[in-house]
């Protein structure tokens, strides 16, 4: 690693941030709200380009997002509430109390051990103010958030030892849910609903699986054999609306095995 060319680039794009806010009409105009969606945008491309594995997309996305942070951080040096260097050191300093093992004289066996001293020590530079589950933003998409929340109350001893007790709570929360679809009951089918899926994601993670991951995979790949459906039906004049149950199913499973 060539620490003088990082910095060197690294200041560059500092001063290409500096002269697009002062040159640039589009920069120029910009706020931290009308930012907010372009950086959810770039974010989300990130996170395909890792899904696909994509290096070369996940480099390009690095950067946009790398640019979104100093765009964010000229804005708060103009309104005066802070600057990149205070940015910079709050994280540094973060970091290091935060990693006693390496920083300090703490013993660690693990990663779980680490999780669990980085949420104790978070809680604490809250100085009482925060709970366990504040640090979950209430933006977050659901599975996400879900999955988050379980991770944290881990780590203060709220888990189940085995999976065979999750799976246990996942079958149990199936039954419930078969109960209200019986009675037809709308909003206690709702509520069960979500039990299910709550459970689901706290199976998948005894399983070491990123839910969300394993969901858009199974997105993709419903995708493109449905595509692969439609490309069929075209090329022999077949009309995929029209077609019954029994013949579209043939026609998956046929895609299914290409």
């Amino acid at each position: 690693m060539n620490k003088d060319l990082i910095s060197q680039r690294f200041l560059e794009l500092v001063e290409i941030m500096d002269t697009l806010r002062e040159q640039c009409p589009w920069d120029k105009k910009q706020t931290i709200h009308s930012l907010r969606s372009n950086t959810i945008e770039e974010l989300y491309e990130l996170v395909d380009s890792i899904v696909e594995e994509d290096w070369e997309g996940i480099k390009e996305e690095l950067g946009d997002i790398m640019l979104h942070v100093l765009f964010y951080a000229k804005i708060g040096t103009e309104q005066e509430k802070f600057t990149l260097d205070e940015v910079m050191d709050g994280i540094a300093k973060k970091l290091i109390h935060r990693h006693p093992h390496i920083y300090g004289d703490v013993k660690v066996e693990n990663d779980d051990d680490v999780k669990r001293n980085w949420e104790q020590l978070k809680l604490q530079e809250g100085k009482g103010n925060k709970t366990i589950l504040s640090g979950v933003p209430n933006s977050l998409p659901s599975m996400v958030k879900a999955l988050r929340i379980q991770e944290k109350v881990k780590h203060v001893g709220f888990e189940w030892e085995h999976k065979e007790q999750v799976w246990d709570k996942v079958e149990e929360e199936i039954a419930e849910l078969k109960v209200e679809i019986a009675a037809n009951d709308q909003e206690k089918m709702e509520q069960e609903f979500g039990d299910v899926l709550f459970s689901m994601i706290n199976y998948a993670r005894f399983l070491n699986i990123d839910p969300e991951t394993a969901l858009e995979k199974t997105n993709k790949k419903f995708k493109h054999r449905f595509e692969l459906m439609e490309s069929y039906a075209k090329e022999h004049g077949l009309d995929l609306a029209q077609m019954g149950l029994p013949e579209k199913e043939a026609l998956w499973q046929r895609m299914k095995s290409q």
